[in-house]
């Protein structure tokens, strides 16, 4: 499942809200994650995981949470720099 989450993060959230209500115990509304599914998949994972853990988002917990804001950023970032060097040549 981890390998899974890395490979593809909107799945394994869909999966997760139709079998189980782990993400729905990680966050107070559905807006939350419904933005974190379309613009940050693996950190909406990474909070959820935090959350249902250890209760907040702190220590440990919180580098994970970074890491996988970071992942979700290198990814749109190499997908814009690879367009914008296509485009211009």
């Amino acid at each position: 499942m981890a390998l899974l989450a890395l490979a593809a993060p909107r799945v394994v959230i869909v999966l997760l809200v139709i079998f189980t209500n782990y993400i729905g115990r990680a966050f107070d509304s559905v807006l939350w994650p419904l933005l974190g599914f379309v613009f940050l998949p693996t950190t909406t994972l990474a909070w959820a995981w935090a959350q249902n853990t250890r209760g907040e988002v702190a220590g440990v917990h919180l580098v994970i949470v970074v890491l996988g804001l970071l992942l979700d950023l290198g990814v749109f970032g190499s997908g814009r720099s690879w367009f914008i060097r296509r485009r211009s040549a």
